[in-house]
């Protein structure tokens, strides 16, 4: 009973001198739980004394707990360039400085300059890529799953939408074609079976209630062996033939020569529009290595039934969004590929990736044992499926600790590295320059610790 009367009152308590630049709500809230969590262990003999200053400790604790931001810059050594996990692709910092300002002020977003009156937002991004790709128009929704869907909306509600069974992917996240192709209001129609599908699959397909002939992308997987899939040029040319629309879901679409052959696994969009294609869509920040985003692009007639569909507005992208993928669009206009880091990493030789892991190693002989070994690693986020580049990494062994202990570590401290043949890699593919210090200034600290 005498700990019960010598709990501190909440509203004398939140007075304490270390809250003193605090928000008053927050703590009183965070406070007022605590002694709640106190007075319920004295009622079960778990506390037998009061310590204030343990109490104003814990409260300290969680404060700093709930306001610390959960989304922290991390170092990607997984090797893996487009890191889902890990945000995909990276922004340059050159092109955050670029649009800043524009972001960061009142804008001309839905603003015509030269009229004077409201315009639209997807004009600032439509003369670029147009100009770049060669097609009349373009929509930008917040993702390409966002595209899928608005799309088969539009156009297939209550309508059949041709696909191979080979094709019926589903990627992270549980997203699946047929899955939303149902909640989109499309009627799915599957064509060919699993390994192999031809031009008469799609030209008997087509009826009276048939709206789209539809290719998708296969990522994640690769089908190989006995197969045969029809080439999108067939497929647009069968749909021009039948009235309806063509539309191929390009998933991590491209718009360069990609390196180690890549290019026979990752259709380039560069090629596929020499095709006149109705409608395709592909991803801002897989590939193409900008912000998230969904890219369609094809007829104006079809871009300008898109925009009329009232989802439209919850699936429209933002101010910050359309800046930074002008930017990056434009840097690839320009072949300026430096501009934009997933390329870069994606171009960057064995030769450099080994000088940097051998700075690196050269700094940290004295205190870990470490060893510069090629291997293997892929792109990541669904991209050229089954295909591995070249890559240099670091092995990191120290203590006689197992590879996976020594993960955790790394871990803690925001270094995501992986684990190989039971040993734990830095791979350089994806380690900026910028951050060989920061690692070893990290690794030091951990071996001093």
């Amino acid at each position: 009973m005498f700990l019960l009367k010598s709990i501190p009152k909440v509203d004398k308590f939140i007075q304490h001198i270390a809250f003193k630049k605090m928000s008053v709500k927050l703590v009183t809230k965070i406070s007022k739980q605590i002694i709640a969590n106190l007075r319920a262990d004295i009622l079960v003999n778990k506390v037998t004394s009061i310590d204030e200053e343990s109490l104003v400790q814990n409260v300290l604790k969680e404060y700093k707990s709930i306001i610390a931001p959960s989304l922290q810059k991390v170092i990607n050594a997984t090797g893996v360039i487009v890191h889902t996990n890990l945000g995909r692709s990276l922004i340059s910092t050159k092109t955050f400085d670029r649009v800043k300002e524009v972001v960061t002020a009142y804008n001309n977003l839905e603003y015509d300059l030269e009229k004077g009156k409201r315009g639209e937002r997807y004009s600032h991004i439509s003369k670029v890529i147009c100009e770049l790709l060669g097609c009349e128009d373009v929509l930008i929704v917040n993702n390409n799953a966002s595209a899928v869907f608005l799309v088969l909306n539009t156009f297939a509600k209550n309508k059949e939408v041709v696909v191979s069974r080979g094709e019926l992917v589903e990627i992270g996240g549980s997203f699946r074609v047929p899955d939303v192709m149902a909640s989109s209001g499309a009627i799915l129609k599957e064509i060919g079976t699993t390994n192999k599908t031809h031009l008469k699959d799609y030209e008997n397909a087509c009826n009276e209630n048939t709206s789209i002939l539809m290719k998708v992308h296969k990522s994640n997987y690769s089908i190989e062996g006995f197969t045969s899939e029809v080439n999108h040029k067939d497929i647009v040319k069968t749909a021009q033939n039948n009235g309806v629309i063509d539309y191929y879901d390009m998933g991590s679409g491209h718009m360069i020569d990609l390196p180690y052959n890549l290019q026979q696994c990752e259709p380039s969009v560069l090629d596929i529009m020499k095709n006149d294609p109705s409608l395709l869509s592909f991803s801002g920040d897989k590939l193409l290595g900008s912000i998230q985003a969904g890219i369609i692009v094809g007829k104006k007639k079809y871009i300008d039934e898109l925009k009329k569909n009232q989802l439209l507005r919850m699936l429209r992208v933002d101010k910050i969004t359309l800046a930074i993928l002008e930017d990056n669009i434009t840097s690839l206009l320009l072949g300026e590929t430096e501009d934009i880091p997933t390329l870069k990493m994606l171009f960057t030789s064995v030769d450099i990736l080994e000088q940097r892991a051998k700075t690196l190693q050269n700094r940290i002989q004295d205190i870990c044992e470490s060893e510069v070994i090629q291997t293997s690693t892929v792109i990541g986020g669904g991209t050229t499926p089954n295909k591995k580049i070249p890559t240099i990494a670091l092995s990191i062994k120290f203590n006689n600790y197992k590879a996976n202990k020594i993960e955790q570590i790394f871990r803690k401290v925001n270094i995501i590295g992986r684990i190989e043949n039971d040993t734990f890699l830095l791979d350089f593919r994806t380690i900026l320059e910028t951050e060989i210090n920061d690692i070893e200034v990290i690794i030091k600290k951990i071996l001093n610790d």
